[in-house]
């Protein structure tokens, strides 16, 4: 840590000796008025050094004594060359235009994904075309062709998917919406598939500890996914979805343009599953039974001039599921001890908002303020178990952003304020609690616009409940060649954990909940700390005269306090505080081609070592494969004149073993072996494009049929003491299959 603080408050002051050349590049209309030029072209001669003017024309470019000549550039214009004498001198360059423009033809196409060579976080950007490639319904699903983000089934019953992230399950990980805390709390389990994959414009998957401006609970890294805006998004779009395992899904966008100021979206999202299926004869449902109602008005006002820009969004949803088994009637046999069923009804309020100002004089100065309220109320019971959930939250956070001496060095600082209101009903037990905090921060950001730039940050916060505490995060990424970025971070996160909303699985079985801690804030127990750090280098390179990549990562998340959520002895479900290690270790592999025009090829290794010090040892943590392997390969066809044109994409997973929890002390009958076995799915999908507006698409999920056979101990018996649906490790429905139409205006 200590070389950490060296870095934070030493390193400016090395940067700042660095000497700069400053100037303004303009044009001369034919009345003889002087322009600025925006996005013009400072470059030193023989170099890769350079920079781009601002809205103003200005620009600042480092400099060595080993640089003699400028080359500023701009489409249409002469380009000049000026010999640099004085570098304190300001520098006035008038550009003239070129009498004649030869025809220019630019050519490319950019992925779909790709992770960044120039930040200093290690961050992959995966475009609304990416989330297209699939059948991604909600937020939970769009990460089925990105080999950073592991999503699994939580359990036989209630059918939701869990993401993992560097080897952690997504508690570890902060899940936010346009930058503001979402998927936490009480939505922690159900959140994620309450944002409709046709809301999202973009999504950012952060490795490693993230920005401090966001919080100090992020510990594995951060998932932000941006919604689409009513100024850029289609004035009209509809997509209509269905899938053979019962699934109808409608979601419609309504944008208008009120002034020039001024624009409205109107997001509504349905989706319906009334089929039941049991193809393995457990007699409990495959697939859980439910509706959703998500609706989302979406207000955004741009003032170019004044540099305002707000954002406000307003959002109601209503999610109700049924799962079970086949034969269970909610007005007939609920909390009865004959047929086993389940409802989870959850209602959510939610209200933020987003205020921008930049200063037109000075653009690298601006002001931001976030705000958020959310009210989420979940009424649920499985079996004869008891789960109701209340939970209210309120965030603001204050964001400056400016520069110390030049632009090379930018800083952010800002406060931020969180209130958690929290009601519980476990079974006969209430639980309730009221967490606030208010926190101060500082980030400062180099770059010296070659070869190395990093995000240093501290934050401070205070706690009603975790007390006064410090979180360090750095962020370092050095080029020591070209098409290469070598990256290092390091940061400490703390979080409360909501054992019971973040565990609910626990109650489709009949464990007996144990909490052994009582002196700690929260529940009895103490809150988690952990350290993660991290290496991540990628390489770009030509092979046969195609561009390729190859990325390195290895992460590892270091506990010095966590609430052990302990599965190993069975008919018991036991929380306690750590005592001893507990790590994640996270090695990846990544390599990216494109061996054809338009043909684009990814694959990727992981290697996961999680452990975790339990009462009865140091065990390898259940249900978490050591090993996985990711392949993906997509095509696009050449456009057509009216537009049209096939995309054919495939994604291959192999998933390695996993451990069981015990279950050597259950009956011969309720055994499992020690390992499950590995599997392997396919996916794939083809879309036809019409034309700019109409589109159809066809695909299939786990197309080699892979199927966890028996997925329930004690199907037979729900109501008895072996009853256990938490040992999921595959999928249980089979290969899906689901056709779907698009259509947009513009």
């Amino acid at each position: 840590m200590r070389k950490v603080f060296i870095l934070f408050f030493f390193v400016p002051a090395l940067i700042f000796s660095q000497e700069e050349i400053k100037g303004k590049i303009m044009e001369m209309t034919s009345n003889g008025n002087e322009l600025p030029l925006m996005g013009a072209n400072v470059l030193w001669e023989g170099t890769s050094v350079g920079s781009v003017s601002d809205k103003n024309g200005n620009f600042r470019l480092s400099y060595d004594k080993s640089y003699k000549t400028l080359v500023v550039s701009y489409v249409g214009f002469s380009a000049q060359k000026i010999d640099v004498i004085n570098i304190k001198k300001f520098l006035k360059i008038i550009l003239q235009p070129t009498d004649v423009l030869d025809d220019i033809v630019i050519k490319g196409r950019k992925k779909t994904s790709a992770t960044s060579y120039i930040t200093s976080q290690n961050i992959s950007t995966i475009s609304s075309k990416e989330l297209l490639k699939a059948a991604c319904c909600n937020l939970s699903e769009s990460f089925e062709t990105n080999p950073s983000i592991d999503v699994n089934f939580s359990d036989a019953v209630s059918g939701t998917k869990q993401i993992k992230m560097l080897g952690l399950n997504s508690p570890y990980v902060l899940i936010t919406n346009e930058n503001i805390p979402a998927v936490r709390g009480a939505a922690q389990v159900y959140g994620m598939s309450f944002i409709p994959g046709s809301w999202v414009e973009s999504i950012q998957v952060t490795k490693g500890a993230g920005s401090v401006i966001n919080g100090f609970e992020s510990i594995t890294g951060q998932i932000n996914a941006e919604l689409v805006k009513p100024l850029t998004d289609p004035k009209l779009f509809v997509n209509l979805y269905g899938s053979i395992n019962g699934r109808l899904e409608l979601n419609t966008h309504l944008n208008t343009r009120l002034d020039s100021n001024w624009s409205t979206g109107f997001y509504i999202h349905a989706d319906n599953r009334n089929q039941t299926f049991d193809k393995n004869k457990d007699s409990f449902l495959d697939m859980p039974l439910g509706q959703q109602i998500n609706v989302m008005n979406k207000w955004q006002y741009t003032n170019i001039k004044k540099g305002l820009i707000s954002f406000i969004n307003f959002r109601f949803l209503d999610d109700q599921k049924q799962t079970g088994q086949i034969d269970y009637n909610p007005s007939i046999h609920e909390f009865g001890s004959t047929v086993w069923g389940s409802e989870v009804d959850t209602k959510r309020f939610d209200f933020s908002a987003k205020f921008g100002y930049v200063n037109p004089e000075v653009t690298y100065q601006s002001l931001g303020f976030q705000l958020a309220y959310s009210h989420h109320d979940q009424a649920a019971y499985f079996g004869n178990r008891i789960y109701d959930i209340n939970h209210k939250s309120v965030y603001t956070n204050l964001v400056y952003n400016s520069i110390i001496s030049n632009t090379r060095n930018k800083i952010k600082t800002g406060i931020t304020f969180s209130h958690d209101a929290y009601q519980e009903q476990v079974e006969n037990n209430n639980f309730g609690r009221t967490e606030n905090s208010i926190g101060g921060f500082f980030e400062y950001a180099f770059d010296n616009l070659e070869n190395l730039n990093l995000t240093a940050g501290m934050r401070l916060d205070h706690h009603n409940l975790l007390g006064t505490f410090l979180t360090p995060r750095l962020h370092v990424r050095y080029t020591p060649w070209g098409k290469s970025a070598l990256r290092f971070s390091i940061g400490r996160g703390k979080r409360s954990a909501n054992i019971f909303a973040e565990n609910q699985r626990i109650f489709a079985s009949n464990r007996v909940v144990n909490i052994q801690n009582s002196n700690g804030v929260i529940y009895g127990l103490d809150p988690e700390i952990a350290w993660n750090y991290g290496f991540s280098m990628i390489q770009g390179f030509t092979l046969f005269e195609r561009k390729a990549d190859l990325i390195f990562d290895f992460y590892r998340t270091d506990f010095q306090n966590q609430v052990v959520v302990d599965y190993e002895t069975p008919t018991e479900i036991n929380f306690y505080n750590l005592n001893g290690e507990s790590f994640a270790s996270s090695l990846q592999i990544e390599f990216n081609y494109t061996p054809l025009e338009r043909l684009d090829f990814k694959s990727a290794y992981k290697y996961y070592d999680v452990r975790t010090e339990y009462n009865i040892g140091e065990l390898q943590k259940p249900l978490i494969p050591k090993q996985r392997f990711f392949t993906n390969i997509s095509y696009e066809t050449v456009s057509n004149k009216k537009g049209g044109l096939w995309k054919f994409d495939s994604t291959y997973n192999w998933t390695g073993q996993q451990r069981f929890s015990s279950t050597l002390l259950n009956p011969i009958a309720f055994q499992l072996p020690a390992y499950s076995p590995t599997f392997s799915t396919l996916n794939a999908q083809i879309t036809k494009v019409f034309s700019n507006q109409f589109e159809i698409y066809v695909g299939g999920e786990n197309i080699t049929n892979a199927r966890q056979i028996n997925p329930i101990l004690g199907s037979e018996n729900p109501f008895g003491s072996n009853f256990d649906s938490t040992f999921v490790y595959g999928p249980i429905f089979g290969s899906m299959y689901y056709a779907g139409l698009r259509f947009k205006l513009n």
